[in-house]
């Protein structure tokens, strides 16, 4: 069997082709009901599926949140399954933003769900949360590089939280989140042309000087658009990482559903914007 590409060599190419945005797929109730949609199974698969035929062919990527499927149990994970099928299957990469966290078995079983070729909810990457320890990840991190799978480990988040456990500083005088940054720098070291272990950074967080951004791989960053960040906010914020940069716009573009043209031009005006910051 050929070796299978991986998910960093892949959303680079994406990224290059497309342009670097990351679209939620965000069907909370308010949004559903904005859209004249019931707030059940049949608006959330409405919904999921103008978002994917409206953007499938023009996005580098698709980030569904698993919670807003998962609340209307086995029917939202059907759909939630169909979502992602059809989201690649017409081209585009889909990170499953699930965060997940836990330790042994139950971690490798996460993993399995969405990292596993096999499984109805197999994703190009996954969100996952490190703080039951980094090391806690290695079931994910090694059935991502079998399967060519990315991960995405929450290390900055726009979240005003998380300040509390990501900039807790160790014994040794680093940061919680500069740990994790170390940590995926170490998984993508020698990756070409980037590495498939990315970290999750708030576009919000302003500068970030003190932190090494520089990891070989993506870095998915929430809070253009509604959040208040803006895509001419990513080099100050980014620095010299930037080009590998995927914000994630979500009720930005969203909001403009359901016409299928305004979600189009909604999402065509933020990755031209993003190309125009990362160029300079």
């Amino acid at each position: 069997m050929s070796p299978v590409t991986p998910f960093g060599t892949r959303l680079r190419a994406a990224m290059d082709a497309r342009g670097p945005l990351c679209v939620g797929i965000d069907p909370h109730a308010a949004l559903l009901a904005s859209w004249g949609l019931a707030d059940d199974i049949a608006g959330l698969e409405r919904f999921s599926r103008t978002v994917v035929e409206a953007l499938a062919d023009s996005v580098a990527v698709f980030k569904p949140q698993a919670a807003f499927f998962e609340r209307f149990g086995s029917k939202g994970v059907a759909v939630l399954e169909r979502t992602v099928a059809d989201a690649r299957a017409a081209g585009t990469l889909v990170v499953m933003d699930a965060k997940r966290g836990d330790i042994g078995s139950t971690m490798a079983a996460y993993a399995s769900a969405f990292l596993d070729p096999s499984s109805p909810l197999f994703s190009d990457a996954l969100t996952v949360s490190p703080y039951l320890g980094y090391g806690s990840l290695a079931p994910a991190v090694e059935l991502a590089r079998e399967s060519g799978a990315g991960l995405f480990v929450l290390a900055l988040t726009s979240n005003p939280e998380g300040a509390e456990v990501q900039r807790a500083v160790r014994e040794d005088g680093r940061s919680i989140g500069a740990t994790m940054l170390a940590h995926l720098a170490a998984e993508n070291a020698g990756a070409e042309p980037m590495g498939s272990f990315g970290a999750v950074v708030g576009a919000t967080l302003g500068d970030l000087s003190s932190f090494d951004l520089d990891i070989n791989g993506p870095l998915l960053a929430p809070g253009i658009g509604a959040q208040g960040a803006t895509a001419a906010d990513l080099p100050a914020v980014f620095g010299a990482a930037v080009a590998n940069v995927v914000p994630n716009v979500s009720r930005g573009v969203l909001k403009h559903g359901p016409d299928a043209a305004a979600l189009r031009s909604s999402a065509k005006r933020f990755a031209d914007e993003v190309r125009e910051a990362v160029a300079g």
